[in-house]
């Protein structure tokens, strides 16, 4: 795709988040207990219908035709909705793509496995996770993807509230594409500069 057909697409992404009541307005508390004028739920768009293809068809495109990738994955639960629509779509196109997805830690049972799927350690890899924030859940996955030998070449995620951003997810040095930003003003975005920069 064209970027200004990825900039059209995520607009109606932003559009969508207001109508499901996935981005709401007001005065909330977040997890890490920081003050904030918004609340992005992106479940509520990775289980809306309308949501998760225009997600999945964004990452699709950035994820293979873009940087001919060989796998994607994130971070459970949070991203599973996404994989499964990246996937369905990659399936549909025949195209040749890996999905996983990595526990935050390893099951008690069976194998004990913490990386769930089809990774490979030959694969490079993008991660995804709805909205990144501290980063927490998306450390744990590029501890575990690394460790199995994958090459980690881009982070993906709707939101990046960037000023929430850990220190330690920057030291990975992991690029990262985002579909929406914050800005000054605390307004969520589509991320022009972010989109122009993967899609040129």
């Amino acid at each position: 795709m064209r970027t200004n057909e990825v900039i059209a697409l995520v607009e109606r992404l932003l559009e969508r988040a207001k109508e499901v009541g996935a981005l709401q307005y007001g005065d909330f508390t977040l997890t890490s207990g920081a003050k904030s004028n918004f609340y992005f739920d992106g479940r509520l768009i990775s289980t809306d219908p309308e949501g998760v293809r225009i997600t999945s068809t964004v990452l699709l495109d950035l994820v293979f035709n873009k940087h001919n990738l060989q796998a994607f994955g994130g971070p459970a639960v949070g991203a599973v909705p996404v994989i499964g629509g990246v996937m369905f779509a990659a399936g549909n196109k025949g195209i040749p793509l890996n999905g996983f997805f990595v526990r935050s830690e390893p099951k008690s049972h069976g194998t004990a496995k913490q990386i769930e799927g089809h990774l490979q350690s030959s694969n490079s890899v993008a991660l995804y996770d709805d909205t990144i924030s501290t980063g927490g859940s998306l450390l744990v996955a590029v501890d575990e993807v690394r460790r199995a030998g994958a090459d980690i070449k881009v982070i993906t995620c709707i939101l990046d509230r960037r000023r929430d951003r850990s220190e330690k997810l920057a030291d990975t040095g992991i690029p990262v594409f985002n579909m929406l930003k914050v800005s000054e003003n605390q307004d969520v975005l589509v991320d022009h500069q972010s989109i122009s920069a993967w899609f040129n």
